[in-house]
């Protein structure tokens, strides 16, 4: 006999919507597969097989994370498949700052009212986002909550599982005075910021597409543009030179991110001219009159990511990083001091 509850779809949770949704998210699935895969999705827990083959000593690295208030973006604008690319690389991007590749990731949507259409089209997000990291989606929960949620709204969460042998682990350990910080560039705000993103532009239906000189598309298409995922190009980086620290840059900015990688008594000599800041920092920061500190203390200011080498690896670096499709700088230097960061 097939699950169903009508007392229960009184109540505001349909079973039966849960199994349409989970039905149209196995193709979405399918296409994470990879190797140590080894349970569908509908069961009780996602199972992995991970190849320790090679390793001396194997660690099991995890990241979680969300997409935060830019999820008012996707409600606003009814676009909901490149949320979830958010919510992966959130994750993915955190875990390969310790030199771990990822293995796979789980999501969890919270949802007001289970419409399967826009689950499967979360969910085909938190997909593309795990092909681009080449991680499994091995299982995840999709929870209506009546009564707590409107029923229009969701948010959505996950985190995942890295794999790194323990005397590769990148831990900022080896950083020394004049090493060569390179910075990766982003592909917009990606998925911190959007508290004052929101107040700045006093964000809703009526100015989510108005329209900026500075801008090649209207501000909500803009401020939506996915996370950017760093995963394939560091782990090329890894196999060829020795990175000594990474950073990602999240929340907080350059000042609380880039020292998160530096060990006691070493800091980060960054010069601004280098960095090639996306015009859609210039839009926030031009109209909401912020100051230049603040700006750097939250935003990545077009910088997704920073790694740090040797002086004799630098070009080398640059060379790989653009041979997978990175448009990479020399943002400056590790220097001795405890200021953290410092611009020049």
């Amino acid at each position: 006999m097939k699950s169903f509850s009508e007392s229960y779809k009184e109540a505001g949770v349909d079973i039966t919507a849960g199994y349409e949704s989970v039905e149209l998210i196995k193709k979405h699935v399918a296409r994470t597969k990879i190797p140590g895969v080894i349970s569908g999705i509908g069961g009780f827990g996602g199972l992995f097989a991970p190849d320790f083959s090679g390793m001396e000593e194997p660690v099991l690295i995890s990241g979680t994370d969300g997409v935060g208030t830019k999820i008012k973006l996707a409600f606003l604008l009814d676009k909901h498949n490149t949320i979830g690319i958010d919510a992966v690389a959130m994750c993915v991007n955190d875990v390969i700052c310790c030199g771990a590749k990822p293995l796979f990731f789980l999501d969890y949507i919270a949802i007001g009212k289970n419409y399967p259409e826009k689950v499967a089209s979360i969910v085909e997000g938190i997909a593309e986002g795990c092909v681009q990291s080449e991680c499994a989606l091995v299982g995840g929960e999709t929870a209506e909550h009546p009564g707590l949620m409107p029923v229009d709204d969701y948010d959505v969460a996950g985190f995942c599982v890295g794999l790194v042998d323990k005397p590769k682990m990148i831990d900022g350990s080896k950083l020394c005075e004049g090493d060569v910080l390179i910075g990766l560039r982003s592909s917009g705000v990606h998925s911190n910021g959007f508290s004052l993103v929101r107040k700045v532009f006093e964000i809703d239906e009526n100015t989510i597409n108005n329209k900026y000189d500075e801008l090649c598309a209207p501000l909500g298409e803009a401020l939506l543009t996915p996370t950017k995922i760093y995963v394939k190009p560091i782990l090329a980086l890894l196999d060829e030179v020795t990175v000594k620290g990474i950073s990602h840059i999240t929340g907080g900015g350059f000042y609380e991110n880039i020292p998160r990688m530096l060990k006691d008594g070493l800091s980060a000599k960054i010069i601004k001219e280098n960095i090639h800041v996306l015009p859609i920092f210039d839009v926030i920061q031009r109209v909401g009159n912020i100051p230049e500190h603040d700006m750097f203390n939250t935003f990545n200011m077009g910088v997704g990511m920073v790694v740090a080498v040797g002086k004799n690896d630098v070009q080398k670096a640059l060379d790989v990083l653009k041979a997978n499709g990175e448009d990479a700088v020399v943002l400056g230097e590790v220097i001795k001091g405890d200021e953290g960061v410092v611009f020049a």
